[in-house]
């Protein structure tokens, strides 16, 4: 019988991916995909992940909140938006980004999809 409650630190990740300036840990917790990204000051989508998955923009959705840092983000539809620290965000496919600023910017998603798949050769 399992466990009621417990619980999982990205220490112990399932996977880890780490194209330029970018760290990608995922967790399983019970049914769902869970990842913690992290990019550094200087991360651009277009240099430093666009590489890895051969596509012009991120094709990928985003459903997350920002624990640390800023993280510039452009949609193709003509949106953008700055996130920082506490905003919970929903990015469509169809996006560049970029870190802002001298610090790390770390996100947690939790679209299944995305955060088993981001950044994956």
């Amino acid at each position: 019988m399992s466990k009621g409650v417990y619980k999982l630190d990205f220490s112990s990740s399932d996977d880890v991916r780490t194209p330029d300036k970018t760290r990608v840990e995922t967790l399983t917790a019970g049914n769902a995909k869970v990842a913690r990204l992290t990019v550094q000051p200087g991360w651009v989508w277009k240099d430093c992940v666009a590489p890895v998955v051969g596509t012009d923009s991120c094709q990928a959705h985003h459903l997350g909140v920002v624990q640390s840092g800023t993280l510039s983000v452009q949609h193709e539809d003509g949106s953008e938006e700055t996130l920082t620290a506490g905003d919970v965000y929903e990015c469509k496919p169809g996006h560049q980004a970029q870190a802002v600023g001298d610090e790390p910017c770390v996100m947690v998603e939790f679209d299944a999809s995305t955060a088993g798949d981001y950044a994956k050769e």
